[in-house]
């Protein structure tokens, strides 16, 4: 099965989105101060949003949790 991803990069805003699904959904935190995590009413994961990308340069690698749901 193929997956749709859509990637969005505001280079002057310092910020990435992440979209796999454009169903609705709200944003969520995650262990991460910069990491917000895109989720529908059941928890199933939409996509995923980094605030202050550059600054994440020195944490190398960025892991995070997002705690994936199967519908």
């Amino acid at each position: 099965m193929e997956k749709h991803v859509k990637l969005w990069l505001d280079g002057e805003g310092d910020f990435l989105e992440v979209t796999f699904s454009d169903a609705p959904g709200y944003m969520v935190e995650t262990e991460h101060d910069g990491v917000m995590a895109r989720v529908d009413d059941a928890g199933n994961v939409l996509g995923f949003s980094v605030m202050g990308l550059s600054k994440l340069r020195n944490e190398k690698p960025v892991s995070i949790d997002l705690h994936l749901q199967t519908a």
